[in-house]
């Protein structure tokens, strides 16, 4: 049965509780009914049912639909209490993470700094580093080169532990007039084969500075090379030159022109002062300078035999 006006009641007019007073067979006096004073029913007129299925809150009636109507259609204006000033609930939740971000730009920027501040600090002390290196690193600049001629040293350029006396290679010392190291003839006996040549030109000289402890006379050894044939140089001590030349003869009886065969030694009597002393080798006028020279050193002057 559809929902329509199929008699004459309404639903104002349909007494739930008809059934108490109505009279057997009738209405009875239920509003609309012959009884109550109202039109009777027709005869083989269904009675409109109102009593229809439906789901649970699906009826509305009046204003309850129109509140659920309203609730539907909320306002665009519309704000939740929460929301309201004053209330608790409008204090809004961070949302997770959102202040860890701060803390981990600040974390970012302080490892930055530190990272910074630990290389300006390498820097500057590497810095410190070189410069006092350079400062103490000697062995860095240049030495004199064969054909030199270096300047005189006020101080010695050997000095002996206590208690020895000086030795040097002839390759180190002050070379002038046209002398030169060379390493050429094998033989000698330096630290790494170097010698002086070059002696033959007049003016050409080795000069050593050293020190004593005590004044006093001295042998000077000279390690030297001919080639199998007599040599010698003028020797000047302190500026003051010997009368008698220092003779280097062939006495290793090398053959002529065996300059790797003609490696010997002399000696000489020297008289040194106390602390610095200058001891020069040169060939000058009247002396047969086609010599090599290989160390020099110094022992105390033995004493004579009774």
């Amino acid at each position: 049965m559809t929902a329509g006006n199929n008699g004459a009641d309404t639903p104002e007019n349909d007494d739930p509780f008809g059934y108490l007073y109505r009279s057997e067979g009738g209405d009875g006096g239920a509003p609309g009914s012959a009884a109550g004073g109202g039109a009777a029913r027709q005869p083989g007129v269904p009675r409109t049912s109102y009593n229809q299925v439906r789901a649970v809150g699906e009826r509305q009636y009046g204003a309850q639909q129109t509140q659920q109507q309203a609730y539907g259609n909320q306002n665009a204006h519309y704000a939740a209490p929460e929301t309201l000033p004053g209330s608790e609930r409008t204090r809004s939740v961070p949302a997770q993470g959102y202040d860890q971000e701060p803390r981990r730009r600040n974390g970012l920027l302080i490892g930055a700094v530190a990272v910074v501040a630990v290389v300006c600090i390498g820097i500057g002390v590497a810095m410190l580093t070189n410069g006092n290196k350079d400062k103490n690193d000697t062995g860095s600049k240049p030495g004199p080169t064969a054909g030199d001629s270096v300047a005189p040293s006020k101080d010695p350029t050997a000095k002996p532990a206590p208690g020895e006396l000086p030795k040097q290679d002839a390759g180190s010392l002050r070379l002038d007039g046209g002398a030169t190291t060379a390493k050429d003839v094998p033989g000698a006996r330096s630290a790494n084969g170097t010698y002086v040549a070059g002696m033959n030109t007049p003016g050409a000289s080795a000069t050593w500075t050293l020190d004593v402890e005590k004044a006093g006379p001295y042998r000077l050894y000279v390690d030297y090379g001919v080639p199998g044939k007599d040599a010698n140089l003028t020797l000047t001590v302190n500026s003051q030159a010997d009368a008698r030349p220092i003779s280097m003869k062939n006495f290793a009886g090398a053959q002529e022109g065996a300059w790797d065969k003609g490696w010997t030694e002399t000696w000489s009597i020297v008289r040194l002062n106390q602390g610095t002393n200058t001891v020069k080798l040169s060939c000058e006028t009247g002396n047969q300078c086609d010599v090599n020279l290989d160390k020099v050193w110094l022992t105390e002057k033995k004493p004579k035999k009774k």
